[in-house]
């Protein structure tokens, strides 16, 4: 591997980085990583965007839960994966709203978390830290909620993004998504929807925009048709198997390249911790690339 042989001590993490946005017209906070010996050069980095899950997720979880910058930090060291920076964006909504924003744009324009990650975050992320700031050398790595945000940029923005991981994707099906209790969808997709939906009146435009099954069937597969730039992980008794599983299929039938991987586990951090090294290395996998691996 190229990156043997670098001299490697601890990254370091910083939970309380901000940023304002114009778009939400709100400050926008982040917690960040900086690989071994950030601040002794001025060499730039490839950066991993880190998108937490739902309902109690936050972005200091990748640190405090999985211990993501003590996996960076021996990966780097082992030559897995280049030092990169990595940045986690806070995807809640302010105020303790406690409505999940699944990482979209609500579906009336209200209030445009995806606009602004797309368009303000990752520039002014970019520019403010020692980051390459190229689509190469770019990539996601989403749990759950974060996981459908991460596969769905990934095919939706491969301009954007060399490549993605996801962990427990929280994908459903159309009739798992119909049949949902009604204040479990007001809380996880009145945002993206819109509220008071029910039954097939869930399945609108809104939703056939965000399903990966259906963007999958829809999209161009020219850019995923070289190396699997897309990476699935789940357990066998996770609840959103079904919907991952259809989303492989969807994938498989469109011709886009992608790796799909089941283990023994259930939608909690004991699997999410076993697999988030073999995340890393496919992330790895797509940066060594870049550098004419």
């Amino acid at each position: 591997m190229p990156f043997v042989g670098l001299r490697v001590w601890a990254g370091t993490v910083d939970e309380a980085k901000i940023l304002q946005s114009r778009i939400l017209g709100r400050v926008v906070g982040y917690s960040l990583y900086l690989p071994p010996g950030y601040r002794q050069h001025s060499r730039r980095y490839p950066v991993l965007y880190l998108l937490h899950g739902g309902a109690d997720g936050q972005p200091a979880d990748w640190f405090r839960m999985a211990g993501i910058d003590i996996l960076l930090d021996r990966m780097i060291g082992d030559g897995l994966m280049p030092p990169c920076i990595a940045v986690a964006p806070d995807g809640r909504r302010p105020g303790g709203d406690p409505r999940a924003t699944y990482f979209l744009d609500d579906a009336d324009g209200s209030y445009r978390w995806r606009s602004m990650f797309l368009q303000e975050f990752i520039p002014k992320v970019e520019a403010t830290h020692q980051a390459i700031g190229t689509m190469q050398m770019r990539a996601l790595l989403g749990l759950s909620m974060g996981g459908h945000a991460a596969i769905l940029n990934q095919l939706q923005r491969p301009d954007l993004f060399a490549g993605a991981a996801a962990l427990s994707a929280a994908l459903r099906t159309p009739p798992q998504l119909a049949e949902m209790d009604q204040q479990a969808f007001e809380q996880r997709f009145a945002g993206a929807y819109g509220p008071d939906l029910q039954g097939e009146a869930r399945l609108n435009e809104a939703w056939r925009m965000s399903d990966i099954v259906e963007v999958a069937a829809q999209i161009d597969p020219t850019p995923f048709r070289r190396v699997p730039r897309l990476y699935l992980d789940l357990a066998s008794g996770d609840p959103f198997f079904e919907g991952n599983a259809a989303a492989h299929v969807a994938l498989d039938r469109a011709g886009i390249l992608h790796r799909f991987r089941v283990s023994e586990g259930g939608h909690d951090w004991i699997f999410w911790r076993d697999a988030l090294p073999s995340a890393l290395e496919h992330v790895g996998r797509i940066f060594a690339r870049q550098y004419g691996e």
